[in-house]
Protein backbone atom coordinates (compact mmCIF):
# COMPACT_ATOMS: atom_id res chain seq x y z
CA UNK A 1 0.00 0.00 0.00
CA UNK A 2 2.84 2.36 0.89
CA UNK A 3 4.60 1.59 -2.37
CA UNK A 4 1.41 2.32 -4.29
CA UNK A 5 1.10 5.70 -2.59
CA UNK A 6 4.71 6.51 -3.36
CA UNK A 7 4.19 5.51 -6.98
CA UNK A 8 1.06 7.66 -7.21
CA UNK A 9 2.88 10.61 -5.65
CA UNK A 10 5.73 10.29 -8.12
CA UNK A 11 3.33 10.18 -11.07
CA UNK A 12 1.50 13.21 -9.71
CA UNK A 13 4.74 15.21 -9.49
CA UNK A 14 5.66 14.22 -13.05
CA UNK A 15 2.21 15.28 -14.27
CA UNK A 16 2.51 18.67 -12.55
CA UNK A 17 5.95 19.28 -14.07
CA UNK A 18 4.68 18.40 -17.55
CA UNK A 19 1.63 20.62 -17.08
CA UNK A 20 3.77 23.59 -16.04
CA UNK A 21 6.11 22.97 -18.98
CA UNK A 22 3.21 22.95 -21.43
CA UNK A 23 1.77 26.14 -19.98
CA UNK A 24 5.15 27.84 -20.19
CA UNK A 25 5.67 26.68 -23.76
CA UNK A 26 2.26 27.99 -24.72
CA UNK A 27 3.06 31.39 -23.23
CA UNK A 28 6.35 31.58 -25.09
CA UNK A 29 4.58 30.91 -28.39
CA UNK A 30 1.62 33.15 -27.67
CA UNK A 31 3.11 36.09 -29.59
CA UNK A 32 4.29 34.18 -32.65
CA UNK A 33 2.90 36.14 -35.63
CA UNK A 34 0.57 34.17 -37.87
CA UNK A 35 1.94 33.50 -41.36
CA UNK A 36 -0.83 34.63 -43.71
CA UNK A 37 1.08 33.70 -46.86
CA UNK A 38 4.62 32.83 -47.94
CA UNK A 39 6.26 31.82 -51.21
CA UNK A 40 9.49 31.79 -53.18
CA UNK A 41 9.90 32.84 -56.80
CA UNK A 42 12.92 31.66 -58.76
CA UNK A 43 13.81 33.64 -61.87
CA UNK A 44 16.81 33.99 -64.14
CA UNK A 45 18.00 36.82 -61.87
CA UNK A 46 17.76 34.98 -58.56
CA UNK A 47 15.29 34.08 -55.81
CA UNK A 48 12.65 36.40 -54.36
CA UNK A 49 10.86 35.90 -51.04
CA UNK A 50 7.25 36.91 -50.38
CA UNK A 51 5.82 36.75 -46.85
CA UNK A 52 2.85 38.39 -45.18
CA UNK A 53 2.36 38.17 -41.41
CA UNK A 54 -0.54 39.07 -39.17
CA UNK A 55 1.63 41.15 -36.84
CA UNK A 56 0.15 42.61 -33.66
CA UNK A 57 1.88 44.65 -30.97
CA UNK A 58 1.74 43.22 -27.46
CA UNK A 59 0.61 45.59 -24.67
CA UNK A 60 4.17 45.93 -23.35
CA UNK A 61 5.61 46.74 -26.77
CA UNK A 62 2.88 49.26 -27.58
CA UNK A 63 3.29 50.98 -24.21
CA UNK A 64 7.05 51.27 -24.69
CA UNK A 65 6.57 52.72 -28.17
CA UNK A 66 4.15 55.35 -26.90
CA UNK A 67 6.69 56.31 -24.23
CA UNK A 68 9.25 57.02 -26.95
CA UNK A 69 11.24 53.77 -27.08
CA UNK A 70 11.86 52.71 -30.72
CA UNK A 71 11.43 49.06 -31.63
CA UNK A 72 13.62 47.15 -34.05
CA UNK A 73 12.28 44.29 -36.15
CA UNK A 74 14.61 42.13 -38.23
CA UNK A 75 14.00 39.94 -41.25
CA UNK A 76 16.72 37.36 -41.90
CA UNK A 77 16.98 34.86 -44.73
CA UNK A 78 19.52 32.18 -45.56
CA UNK A 79 19.82 30.07 -48.67
CA UNK A 80 21.11 26.60 -47.83
CA UNK A 81 22.21 23.78 -50.14
CA UNK A 82 21.52 20.22 -49.03
CA UNK A 83 24.58 17.95 -48.99
CA UNK A 84 24.06 14.26 -48.26
CA UNK A 85 27.80 13.66 -47.80
CA UNK A 86 28.50 16.52 -45.37
CA UNK A 87 26.89 19.32 -43.42
CA UNK A 88 24.49 21.50 -45.37
CA UNK A 89 26.17 24.57 -46.87
CA UNK A 90 24.94 28.12 -46.33
CA UNK A 91 25.14 29.83 -49.71
CA UNK A 92 23.71 33.27 -48.94
CA UNK A 93 22.70 35.19 -45.82
CA UNK A 94 20.83 38.51 -45.92
CA UNK A 95 18.94 40.67 -43.46
CA UNK A 96 16.74 43.73 -43.22
CA UNK A 97 16.20 45.85 -40.10
CA UNK A 98 13.14 48.03 -39.55
CA UNK A 99 13.04 50.75 -36.90
CA UNK A 100 9.58 51.77 -35.69
CA UNK A 101 9.14 54.86 -33.54
CA UNK A 102 6.24 57.00 -32.33
CA UNK A 103 6.41 60.77 -32.86
CA UNK A 104 4.31 62.45 -30.15
CA UNK A 105 4.38 65.92 -31.75
CA UNK A 106 2.72 64.73 -34.95
CA UNK A 107 1.08 61.65 -33.40
CA UNK A 108 2.35 59.59 -36.29
CA UNK A 109 4.36 56.40 -36.53
CA UNK A 110 7.67 56.53 -38.37
CA UNK A 111 9.18 53.47 -40.03
CA UNK A 112 12.80 53.43 -41.21
CA UNK A 113 14.50 50.62 -43.10
CA UNK A 114 18.14 49.58 -43.14
CA UNK A 115 19.33 46.88 -45.50
CA UNK A 116 22.35 44.73 -44.74
CA UNK A 117 23.67 42.57 -47.54
CA UNK A 118 25.14 40.00 -45.16
CA UNK A 119 23.19 38.91 -42.09
CA UNK A 120 26.46 37.87 -40.42
CA UNK A 121 27.91 41.37 -40.63
CA UNK A 122 26.32 42.34 -37.30
CA UNK A 123 23.93 45.08 -36.31
CA UNK A 124 26.22 47.97 -35.27
CA UNK A 125 26.37 50.98 -37.58
CA UNK A 126 23.00 50.52 -39.25
CA UNK A 127 22.18 53.31 -41.68
CA UNK A 128 18.51 54.03 -42.26
CA UNK A 129 17.91 55.45 -45.72
CA UNK A 130 14.23 54.70 -46.39
CA UNK A 131 11.47 56.26 -44.31
CA UNK A 132 7.69 56.29 -44.22
CA UNK A 133 5.09 57.67 -41.80
CA UNK A 134 1.72 56.20 -40.82
CA UNK A 135 -1.37 57.48 -39.05
CA UNK A 136 -1.83 54.35 -36.93
CA UNK A 137 0.25 51.62 -35.34
CA UNK A 138 -1.69 48.91 -37.18
CA UNK A 139 -0.85 50.47 -40.55
CA UNK A 140 2.83 50.57 -39.66
CA UNK A 141 2.86 46.98 -38.41
CA UNK A 142 1.20 45.81 -41.62
CA UNK A 143 4.26 47.07 -43.51
CA UNK A 144 6.73 45.76 -40.91
CA UNK A 145 5.24 42.27 -41.21
CA UNK A 146 5.47 42.03 -44.98
CA UNK A 147 8.16 41.44 -47.58
CA UNK A 148 7.32 41.22 -51.27
CA UNK A 149 9.79 40.57 -54.02
CA UNK A 150 12.73 40.57 -51.59
CA UNK A 151 15.67 39.25 -53.56
CA UNK A 152 17.40 36.99 -51.07
CA UNK A 153 19.85 35.51 -53.58
CA UNK A 154 21.35 36.51 -56.91
CA UNK A 155 21.58 33.92 -59.66
CA UNK A 156 25.38 34.14 -59.52
CA UNK A 157 25.31 32.97 -55.89
CA UNK A 158 23.20 29.90 -56.56
CA UNK A 159 24.82 26.50 -57.07
CA UNK A 160 23.39 23.26 -58.37
CA UNK A 161 21.51 20.90 -56.09
CA UNK A 162 18.59 21.02 -53.69
CA UNK A 163 18.23 24.49 -52.22
CA UNK A 164 16.04 25.88 -49.48
CA UNK A 165 15.49 29.27 -47.89
CA UNK A 166 15.16 29.57 -44.13
CA UNK A 167 13.74 32.91 -43.06
CA UNK A 168 13.12 34.39 -39.63
CA UNK A 169 11.30 37.48 -38.37
CA UNK A 170 11.73 38.78 -34.84
CA UNK A 171 11.73 41.72 -32.48
CA UNK A 172 15.45 42.36 -31.99
CA UNK A 173 15.95 42.81 -28.25
CA UNK A 174 19.69 43.39 -28.64
CA UNK A 175 19.02 46.79 -30.24
CA UNK A 176 16.78 48.05 -27.44
CA UNK A 177 18.14 50.35 -24.70
CA UNK A 178 20.07 48.29 -22.16
CA UNK A 179 17.48 48.62 -19.32
CA UNK A 180 14.93 46.94 -21.60
CA UNK A 181 17.26 44.06 -22.41
CA UNK A 182 17.56 42.80 -18.83
CA UNK A 183 15.31 39.78 -18.37
CA UNK A 184 13.32 40.40 -21.55
CA UNK A 185 14.34 37.14 -23.24
CA UNK A 186 11.95 35.15 -21.01
CA UNK A 187 9.07 37.63 -21.09
CA UNK A 188 6.25 36.46 -23.41
CA UNK A 189 5.28 40.03 -24.35
CA UNK A 190 8.75 40.58 -25.78
CA UNK A 191 9.15 37.18 -27.41
CA UNK A 192 7.90 38.07 -30.90
CA UNK A 193 9.37 35.80 -33.57
CA UNK A 194 8.43 33.37 -36.31
CA UNK A 195 10.44 31.32 -38.78
CA UNK A 196 9.91 28.99 -41.71
CA UNK A 197 11.81 27.03 -44.34
CA UNK A 198 10.81 26.94 -48.01
CA UNK A 199 12.18 24.79 -50.83
CA UNK A 200 13.57 26.74 -53.78
CA UNK A 201 11.83 25.78 -57.05
CA UNK A 202 14.09 23.69 -59.26
CA UNK A 203 13.08 25.58 -62.40
CA UNK A 204 13.21 29.31 -63.04
CA UNK A 205 9.92 31.07 -63.66
CA UNK A 206 9.26 34.09 -65.88
CA UNK A 207 10.28 37.27 -64.07
CA UNK A 208 7.17 39.29 -63.28
CA UNK A 209 9.40 42.31 -62.57
CA UNK A 210 8.05 42.42 -59.04
CA UNK A 211 9.63 45.34 -57.22
CA UNK A 212 10.79 45.09 -53.64
CA UNK A 213 8.09 46.81 -51.57
CA UNK A 214 10.36 48.93 -49.40
CA UNK A 215 8.96 52.17 -47.98
CA UNK A 216 9.23 55.05 -50.42
CA UNK A 217 12.32 57.23 -49.91
CA UNK A 218 11.76 60.53 -48.19
CA UNK A 219 14.14 63.42 -47.62
CA UNK A 220 14.94 63.79 -43.94
CA UNK A 221 17.20 66.71 -42.95
CA UNK A 222 19.99 65.46 -40.74
CA UNK A 223 18.89 61.82 -41.01
CA UNK A 224 17.19 59.68 -38.40
CA UNK A 225 18.21 60.23 -34.81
Amino acid sequence: MVNNRRGFGWLLRVWVVLWVFCIGSGAALANEPHIVSSSLQRTAQGVRLNVRLDLQATPAVEQALIKGVPMYFVWRAEMIRDRWYWYDKKEVSVSRTLRLAYQPLTRRWRLSVSIEGDADSGTPGLNYALHQSFDSLNEALAVVGRVAGWRVAEASNMSEGDLRVEWRFELELALLPRPFQLGMANEPDWNISVQQRLDVPSQAQPDTDQADDLPAPAAVPGGVK
